[in-house]
């Protein structure tokens, strides 16, 4: 049948048909087998062929599911660092900027960070799939940090105005630029400290004032 999963996959169709893996289960062994990718040879060493060696399928099942290598690396990256991340809550903008920069500075000093930028430069092109791996960065996503925004807003530290996914994230961008463009293996903390002080706060601070 044409929706049958394993229909294309003579791998799948050579085994008895109690162990057939079909569904969510056959999607699963192939990310496992992704994310050990990963980890042994980072997102420069991820094929199709291994994966499918690695899960017992071929690569036609692998690219029904994700077109190409971008995707099931993103994929397989969400595998990786699933983590529910809750905004931090200093009680004072700077406070929880700071503290949002360090965990993504943390992550991407890390081997999974490793993995990332490997992502980062080989999806910069695809805007969609772009989008979905920032999300994934452990940075919090614009999200997290309309949050953080929002809250500062609320106790009178910034104004509504302030409130733009861009100018949220700005911060987080320049961290990116560290890593992405200059190579930095990590970033020291009185850079992060000078990302925060001398761009973010007189953003968001300069928001919804008038010029002269």
């Amino acid at each position: 049948m044409a929706d049958d999963p394993t229909e294309d996959d003579p791998t799948e169709r050579s085994r008895p048909a109690s162990a057939r893996r079909r569904g969510v289960t056959l999607e699963q062994a192939i990310l496992r087998a992704a994310v050990d990718e990963l980890i042994e040879s980072g997102y420069q060493g991820l094929t199709m062929e291994r994966v499918a060696k690695r899960a017992g399928t071929n690569k036609n099942t692998i690219y029904r599911r994700w077109p190409n290598r971008a995707a099931l690396g993103i994929a397989a990256y969400r595998q990786l660092t699933v983590v529910e991340l809750r905004p931090p809550d200093t009680g004072e903008l700077r406070g929880d900027v700071l503290a949002l920069l360090r965990g993504a500075n943390r992550h991407w000093s890390s081997p999974v960070g490793d993995i990332l930028r490997g992502l980062l430069s080989s999806v910069g092109d695809d805007p969609q799939l772009l989008a979905q791996l920032h999300e994934q960065s452990n940075d919090g996503g614009s999200a997290m940090w309309l949050t953080v925004l929002e809250r500062a807003v609320a106790r009178g530290e910034a104004v509504p105005q302030a409130l733009h996914p861009r100018v949220a994230t700005v911060a987080v961008v320049l961290l990116r630029n560290e890593f992405i463009t200059r190579g930095a293996p990590t970033v020291p903390d009185d850079v992060l400290v000078e990302i925060v002080d001398e761009v973010y706060l007189p953003l968001v601070r300069g928001r919804g004032t008038t010029p002269g």
